[in-house]
């Protein structure tokens, strides 16, 4: 599992620093352990005629073994940190269970005559790709799980033990690997990995849910690092500046000291603020929302005193399913979220994902995903789909205030067909005598650039905009972040992306319509400041990143950050724009830019 160390740790060179995300807080100090590929490696064979029965059963009894080891995982979890987050491993277990896939596995075995680990390793692949194509940053770690599944499924076929066997660590240790799986990271002993660092991974990953959930410091994104660091050496873990330190020198730990000490009084001050207004400090009043996944995320948004929903993202519903969900099934989960959210708002997104991963009948994924057949086009080619969620949504809407939001607009004409399809479905309801809120506002993602252009003219027919940072970022620069290759290519700041948000948020205040943003943007302390001086009027985040978000709003002024817009839309770099913003939050409230060593 780990590599020998075979240097002693004298002869290693001195304090080296390795930056990446931070997705997990706290400061970990212990000897770096370095984890081998939990990847295996899988052999094509090709199966004589009367080999593809018994192969059949062969796969039969591992995935039986595969869902054992999962429920064992999952009862494990529920004790050690709630049954809630437990929730995570359903997923895992809705993937064995998937008709399509497996019957695509069983195919491969019984028409292209590959044994199992063959066709497991190609299927699972083949939708895990196809999975991190999609455009939402959520649904695209979803990923992750898939591989995950088809790892362990493919190593118990082989006979190998537990993907990423922890069990063998005798001492406390920073954890230092490509990747770690869900998997892997539930069955952490917290006496023994005090926190890990990975290559690989995102904010949202439920890797990173788990790290948060163990309390167990992370940092992910971290170039390079397994061939950077050595086993046995001392390090410092950084999970809230994304940091990690090898070979820290005194006064590296003794600042550390200090740094942790500021970082608990910081907790609480944050804390503190849970019921407070996100108030700017010359008056001016912004809407903090949450965004969720699933009816069980509302004690979180309620603890982390979010004002609503800004952000429901429904296609969980619809992942892994033999067919569709039906209206009664999606208007309960509707409705317990509009109730559990009581005077404020929820917003619940229409189906966001691409067409390879539901049941519609495609046989295979698409070439392009990412360019494909996915979110609104699905529900406009498929109108009753559509309009059985358009009127469990519609009513939900009379449980709470509902507000209803296309995803992936790119033309009036999708507006005005999604439109329709909604007065349709309200007027069945109206027929059946079934209630809904008449003046539910409708809102369009801005997250192609072709939408933000036309603004001007969506405005007209719908109440609000939220644009999806993430996309309008990708989509504008050509750029996939989590391609290793161009993921440096990525930036918000870009002019051409700022530029297509400013003439956004115009064209909404000249129709009077509210603007909001959803992406990550939306709770990146250096640039909240700059989308409040842009104009935005709601900020949806992570229930986790909503306090941080909170403190920053109420330490800066309208009139300053407006000053910051102006300078940001006229720079000509994103670094230029960055540094900007960076200046601006250091002077505002530096505590939420602090690293080791400052």
């Amino acid at each position: 599992m780990a590599h020998a160390s075979t240097t002693s740790a004298a002869s290693l060179p001195g304090e080296r620093r390795f930056t990446g995300l931070p997705v997990s807080g706290g400061i970990a100090m212990a000897p770096v352990r370095l984890l081998g590929s939990t990847v295996p490696e899988v052999t094509a064979r090709v199966l004589a005629m009367e080999e593809t029965g018994p192969e059949l059963e062969r796969l039969h009894a591992a995935l039986a073994v595969t869902r054992r080891q999962l429920e064992a995982i999952q009862t494990q979890v529920a004790g050690r940190i709630g049954a809630r987050d437990a929730e995570i491993f359903e997923a895992h277990l809705l993937v064995l269970e998937d008709v399509v896939l497996l019957d695509e596995i069983r195919r491969a075995i019984t028409e292209q005559r590959v044994n199992a680990e063959a066709a497991v390793d190609a299927v699972i692949n083949r939708y895990a790709s196809a999975l991190a194509a999609v455009g939402d940053e959520y649904l695209r770690e979803r990923a992750a799980d898939v591989r995950d599944i088809g790892h362990r499924l493919v190593r118990v076929l082989d006979g190998a033990g537990e993907p990423g066997d922890l069990s063998t660590l005798r001492e406390p240790c920073i954890l230092v690997a490509h990747d770690l799986s869900p998997s892997t990271t539930a069955q952490i002993d917290r006496r023994m990995v005090l926190g890990f660092a990975t290559e690989v991974g995102g904010k949202t990953s439920h890797t990173a849910i788990l790290a948060r959930k163990l309390g167990i410091p992370a940092v992910v994104g971290v170039h390079a690092i397994t061939r950077s660091v050595r086993n046995g050496e001392q390090a410092l873990l950084d999970g809230f500046s994304g940091q990690l330190i090898a070979q820290p020198t005194e006064h590296t730990l003794f600042q550390y000291g200090q740094l942790r000490q500021r970082r608990v009084a910081f907790e609480e001050r944050l804390r503190s603020l849970r019921d407070q207004p996100a108030v700017t400090l010359d008056g001016h009043r912004l809407l903090l929302a949450a965004n969720i996944e699933s009816p069980a995320d509302m004690d979180a948004v309620s603890s982390s005193g979010a004002e609503g929903v800004g952000l429901f993202r429904t296609e969980f519903l619809f992942l892994n399913q033999p067919k569709f969900p039906d209206e009664e099934a999606q208007y309960r989960a509707y409705r317990t979220v509009a109730e559990a959210a009581g005077s404020h708002e929820v917003i619940l997104r229409t189906l966001d994902l691409g067409g390879d991963k539901l049941p519609v009948g495609q046989s295979s994924p698409e070439p392009n995903p990412f360019l494909g057949w996915r979110a609104i086009r699905i529900c406009l080619d498929q109108p009753e789909v559509f309009k059985t969620q358009l009127r469990a949504m519609l009513r939900a809407s009379a449980h709470g205030r509902v507000g209803l939001l296309y995803p992936m607009i790119a033309s009036l004409e999708e507006l005005l067909a999604a439109n329709s399809l909604l007065e349709e479905s309200r007027s069945e309801l109206r027929r059946k005598g079934q209630p809904f809120d008449e003046t539910l506002e409708v809102g369009v993602m801005i997250e192609i650039p072709s939408a933000a252009l036309i603004a001007d003219t969506l405005a007209e027919h719908c109440q609000f905009f939220s644009i999806g940072s993430n996309d309008l970022t990708g989509y504008t620069l050509a750029v996939d972040r989590l391609n290793e290759r161009v993921a440096g290519l990525y930036a918000p700041t870009h002019p051409g992306v700022l530029r297509l948000m400013q003439m956004t948020i115009a064209a909404a205040l000249r129709r009077n319509r509210w603007v909001g943003v959803c992406g990550e943007m939306a709770g990146d302390p250096l640039l909240v400041p700059l989308l409040v001086g842009l104009g935005v009027h709601e900020l949806s985040v992570t229930p986790a990143s909503l306090p941080a978000v909170k403190y920053l709003v109420r330490r800066i002024r309208l009139s300053d950050s407006c000053e910051l817009a102006k300078s940001a839309l006229a720079a000509r770099t994103s670094a230029e724009t960055l540094k900007c913003c960076e200046d601006y939050v250091r002077a505002a409230a530096p505590e939420l830019l602090v690293r080791g060593g400052e």
